[in-house]
């Protein structure tokens, strides 16, 4: 075939696929909307789901731009942790406006107006809860004040997504899983190290496809940098963020879960420690866990020790153990390559490939915005979500403190 055939046929394959994701995707949003919004996006084919891409096109996608029109009003209360940055770009990429958020601290408030201008700060949390238009609240508060802020959210009638750890401990595990039962609102924890990650979303189309048989294992590690100047007095009590395994961990426990396609699972060993941080008594700087499903196996380490010659906050890797071959994730830099992250190894017996999964399209916050519009839970499981956190619970509970 001459070149201007395989353009022929790039074209045509291209067109025909255009068709099948209008019919997939006027199913769940709004069809005017879709149409208004896909016009803009036609040409970079920026919402093509992963495993119906033309081969041509498969390694790379268009990240996609946010939606033409308003889907959902959204509000955020407390932002004690920079992860809402990313959660609410998130649903703002999936048809969400943010129109009012609450945070009692002066300088986290004047740096969030800054970069989202248009949401109106109010004086109190009950203004948002109360507020009818808007049903899905963001929080990034300390941590042991999220599960507070999700119960009273539901109570008002609203869907929740939280940063991780969304529960740190068991007590409030059981309380929001009992009021979630009761008003069947959506409680969702913001697990980034998958869902925006662009690699491990590249990893579960991949692992979907067969591409390394069946999954045995998954090896999850979790390094970060201390940046101790820059954090608060909370930051080193374990009172507020529950435990290094409840905290960090919380990712790699999603992922497990995942990728071993894992729905119960039973802590092997766990344990914690101080070992360089003596002057915080309260916190811990090492943990790690081994764990059994009833669909795989896994290993987690996570740890304060990034140091500072490292030109990212951490080399965060996930490797998936299949029958047939392996995937490694590195998330955040590839120190033999480049500096970026979303990098992909694949091994299996047919070939060995390196994937630059940078333009890879990450859908959790439109698959959310869907869930809030048509009570589905195509985002993320409700038992999937607590059972991260359960397991990361569980380990913690149960960690053995070494010491040297």
């Amino acid at each position: 075939m001459n070149n201007h055939a395989k353009h022929i046929t790039r074209i045509r394959t291209n067109f025909e696929s255009l068709l099948n994701l209008l019919n997939i995707m006027a199913n769940s949003v709004d069809r005017r909307s879709f149409l208004q919004s896909s016009a803009l996006k036609m040409a970079g084919l920026g919402f093509f789901p992963l495993s119906q891409m033309p081969k041509f096109i498969k390694e790379k996608t268009v990240l996609p731009t946010q939606y033409a029109v308003e889907r959902i009003k959204f509000g955020v209360v407390g932002i004690n942790h920079g992860h809402i940055y990313s959660m609410s770009q998130a649903i703002i990429t999936g048809g969400g406006t943010l129109t009012h958020f609450y945070a009692p601290e002066e300088d986290l408030a004047a740096d969030f107006s800054k970069r989202f201008p248009a949401a109106t700060r109010v004086n109190s949390a009950k203004e948002i809860y109360e507020n009818k238009a808007i049903s899905l609240i963001l929080s990034s508060a300390i941590p042991n004040q999220r599960a507070g802020i999700a119960i009273e959210a539901m109570l008002h009638g609203k869907d929740v997504m939280v940063d991780k750890p969304g529960i740190t401990d068991l007590a409030q595990l059981k309380k929001v899983r009992e009021v979630q039962r009761k008003t069947q609102r959506i409680f969702s924890i913001c697990y980034s190290e998958r869902f925006e990650n662009r690699a491990t979303e590249r990893a579960t189309a991949l692992v979907k496809e067969g591409a390394i048989g069946q999954v045995l294992q998954t090896l999850g590690t979790g390094p970060h940098r201390m940046n101790a100047k820059t954090r608060p007095a909370w930051f080193f009590d374990k009172q507020y963020y529950g435990g290094i395994i409840t905290d960090i961990a919380s990712h790699q426990f999603d992922q497990f879960l995942h990728f071993t396609n894992s729905s119960s699972a039973k802590i092997l060993s766990s344990q914690v420690a101080n070992i360089a941080h003596k002057e915080s008594p309260a916190f811990e700087d090492f943990g790690d866990v081994t764990l059994r499903g009833d669909k795989g196996m896994g290993y987690i380490r996570v740890d304060w020790f990034t140091p500072d010659g490292l030109k990212t906050w951490g080399d965060g890797r996930l490797t998936i153990l299949g029958t047939e071959g392996y995937i490694e994730i590195r998330k955040n830099i590839d120190i033999n390559r480049k500096d970026s992250g979303s990098h992909l190894y694949l091994v299996n017996n047919k070939e060995t490939l390196y994937i630059d999964c940078s333009e890879v399209v990450l859908p959790y916050g439109p698959r959310l915005v869907d869930d809030v519009l048509n009570r589905t839970q195509t985002a993320m499981t409700q038992e999937h979500c607590f059972k991260a956190m359960e397991l990361a619970l569980q380990a913690q509970k149960k960690a053995q403190f070494i010491t040297f």
